[in-house]
């Protein structure tokens, strides 16, 4: 294939209605318009997605895995239709394609299938005729030929892994935010957005909660080395760039000596001054500020204890993938064990509950986690020591700190205010 290739993402709120699609139209056809050859990804539009699933729960409390599959991967069945219907109305030749059409083989997980190749003889065929082509996101298919879905925001990883196979120059995800931000601009209005960020940092942002990008998308992106742009689909202001630090780091040096060379220009008298390339050549820096509010907070009680059951408590955990972290047992006399999850696996934890875990005296709290997050943090003590004056200023009380290059992450012991977001922000980011 040729490498004038672009892979364009559009997400549930930019694909929400009619209105909204023709908007997206536009955007497509003005890369095509520059002789590229375009491959376009879809998500439900809107809501649809938590319709649905709200749906099959009044059908079922824990709804087979396997049938949700089947029923959740409608919604993007269905956007990518209307836009392929659209632009043929325009008169650009499109074509939509399921994510068994386009070769997406995944493996047998249901819920949260990984991809494991992709075959892309039909996109080939079908870009090689002048086609637009739109794919499903969020989907594939298992050897047993059954629909399978890659997980919540699975959509950005079907992107980032066609762009990766098919060799595609940029893969642009665009959504209805124009980057991505220092933190979550509707909490903190002084939030800054930022023009690049390594997979490194965006992967840690992504991890901590931030509905920004799949973290899944962000490691192929990374292993690929396929150049990520976060865009708006309702403006054409420029968005963030995700790429290798390695290459981030050219660039920023190319900036520098543009601006070195601004600078010696204009100054008549240079052998008079003085002038530092780099006022710190190891610079530790607060890029993002996540905090994340869907924790929840478990602990769990009997009155004896042995390792074989901390270890067949894990392993149910792990089966009903419920993404439990800071496992701990917290008596060696009996079985106290504490542990987080994320507020969308309670339902399935209430099912464990009933069934493998009744003799156990179980509570369960709402808490926040507010991660810090920038390369090279770890070698700066003062930012850590920021961090924990603001903490103890507000009586707050730590759960868990976590602390390593990239990031210094605090688990609380309850919910917390966006006060400190803003505090933090303050200190870290706007100093």
């Amino acid at each position: 294939m040729d490498s004038n290739i672009v892979v364009l993402k559009f997400g549930g709120s930019s694909v929400a209605d009619n209105l909204k699609l023709n908007v997206v139209a536009k955007k497509i056809i003005d890369f095509y318009k520059e002789n590229l050859r375009v491959v376009v990804v879809v998500s439900a539009q809107g809501k649809t997605t938590d319709g649905l699933i709200k749906e099959a729960k009044e059908l079922a409390n824990l709804p087979n895995d396997r049938e949700m599959d089947v029923l959740l991967s409608t919604g993007e069945q269905v956007s990518m239709s209307k836009l392929a219907i659209l632009l043929n109305r325009l008169g650009y030749e499109a074509v939509s394609l399921t994510g068994m059409q386009a070769g997406i083989k995944t493996n047998d997980l249901n819920q949260n299938a990984k991809i494991e190749n992709i075959d892309t003889t039909r996109i080939e065929e079908e870009l090689e005729k002048g086609k637009i082509v739109i794919v499903a996101g969020f989907q594939g298919y298992n050897e047993k030929g059954d629909i399978t879905t890659l997980g919540r925001g699975g959509s950005d990883t079907t992107a980032v892994a066609l762009a990766a196979v098919l060799n595609a120059k940029h893969c642009y995800i665009f959504s209805d935010v124009d980057g991505v931000y220092t933190t979550d601009p509707n909490k903190i209005t002084t939030a800054k957005k930022l023009e690049t960020l390594s997979y490194e940092e965006m992967l840690e942002i992504a991890n901590e909660g931030a509905k920004v990008l799949h973290n899944r998308c962000i490691e192929i992106g990374e292993k690929y080395n396929v150049p990520i742009v976060t865009k708006s689909t309702f403006n054409n202001k420029p968005g963030t760039i995700l790429q290798d630090e390695k290459i981030q780091n050219i660039e920023q040096n190319k900036l520098q000596n543009q601006i070195e060379s601004k600078l010696y220009n204009k100054q008549d008298n240079i052998e008079n001054k003085t002038y530092n390339k780099q006022d710190k050549i190891e610079d530790a820096r607060v890029k993002s500020i996540v905090k994340n509010d869907d924790i929840i907070y478990i602990n769990m009680k009997y009155d004896t204890y042995s390792p074989e059951m901390f270890y067949k408590i894990y392993a149910t955990l792990v089966k009903n993938q419920i993404g439990a972290n800071h496992l701990q047992n917290n008596s060696t006399h009996h079985t106290d064990i504490s542990f987080t999850c994320p507020a969308s696996a309670l339902n399935k934890f209430q099912n464990l509950l009933e069934k493998d875990f009744k003799s156990f005296d179980t509570t369960y709290t709402n808490i926040s986690r507010i991660a810090i997050i920038g390369h090279g943090i770890r070698n700066d003590d003062t930012i850590l020591e920021k961090v924990l004056n603001i903490i103890e200023l507000n009586q707050l009380e730590i759960y868990h700190l976590e602390v390593n290059e990239s990031k210094i992450a605090m688990l609380f012991t309850t919910k917390v205010s966006n006060t400190i977001l803003e505090q933090l922000h303050k200190e870290l980011v706007e100093e």
